[in-house]
């Protein structure tokens, strides 16, 4: 059965190369025009079979708005994906080099590929999504506009890739989670990495005491962000991202920590992702 995955962006997005590698490449996507869309259309089961949304980044770091809209949802996170965020400059099939007059793509995109960029006087043009400039250019047989978007773009709109791997930062990796219903999410075999959610009385020591245990159980706490919670003065929840070698390992830390918080939610028991 094909599954139909929710995505923030569009087709030729990153995302949809997420979504691909993980659920594989028959998987249809629901492009979405925001982050929140793509989560209220992953909690509808008639609408879709679940969601992917990007977490963070290695360069920008955490998308805190994610955090919140994730918390808020009934979702849970099946597993996880670290894609390597490859941008390419993309043209018209004809197109050459000195034709090029515009450039459009998202504007982090842009920032991305600045060094390459500089070379040229080229107008740059910031847009909504690399991939939807990709879709621009091809739909309006631009011959003196590229675009900057992934080589899934140049696939499914029959682009040409006049310059591969044009960004700066080779290091630019993202990080993407893939979210399911708690209706439909089942347990992952051999799990060895779960996202949790806490917080404490904020007592002197009290984020400490949980944080000694987590360390006592053997558990690795890979990522540790912290949020406000709303209509509070000033209080953080505490996001957890802990890596372990058996769920049992997982279980007996959150026994642990329990006492030592006042709320506590599991997002998720998952495979440590792939890097792509």
């Amino acid at each position: 059965m094909v599954k139909k995955i929710s995505i923030q962006g569009y087709e030729g997005s990153f995302h949809q190369l997420a979504a691909r590698l993980f659920f594989g490449k028959k998987v249809t996507v629901i492009p979405c025009d925001t982050f929140k869309e793509a989560v209220r259309g992953a909690s509808n089961s008639k609408e879709s079979d679940g969601g992917v949304m990007a977490i963070e980044n290695s360069i920008a770091g955490s998308i805190l708005p994610n955090y919140n809209l994730l918390h808020k949802s009934s979702l849970k996170i099946a597993g996880e994906i670290y894609l390597q965020i490859r941008q390419n400059l993309l043209v018209n099939q004809g197109v050459k080099l000195e034709d090029i007059r515009e450039v459009h793509s998202h504007t982090m995109a842009l920032q991305q590929c600045y060094e390459f960029l500089d070379k040229y006087k080229w107008k740059l043009v910031e847009t909504d999504d690399t991939a939807l400039s990709a879709q621009h250019i091809h739909q309006h047989k631009s011959k003196h506009i590229a675009a900057i978007a992934s080589k899934l773009a140049a696939e499914l709109y029959g682009l040409e890739v006049m310059a591969p791997n044009i960004h700066t930062m080779k290091n630019n990796y993202t990080r993407f989670l893939m979210l399911q219903k708690e209706d439909r999410a089942v347990p992952v075999e051999n799990a060895d990495k779960a996202s949790v959610t806490f917080h404490t009385n904020y007592s002197r020591g009290s984020l400490a005491r949980v944080l000694a245990k987590i360390a006592e159980g053997g558990v690795n706490l890979s990522k540790l962000q912290s949020f406000p919670i709303p209509g509070t003065d000033f209080k953080y929840a505490f996001h957890a991202d802990m890596e372990f070698d058996t769920v049992e390992q997982f279980n007996n830390v959150m026994e642990e920590i329990r006492p030592l918080t006042e709320a506590v939610k599991i997002y998720g028991i998952y495979k440590r992702g792939l890097w792509k």
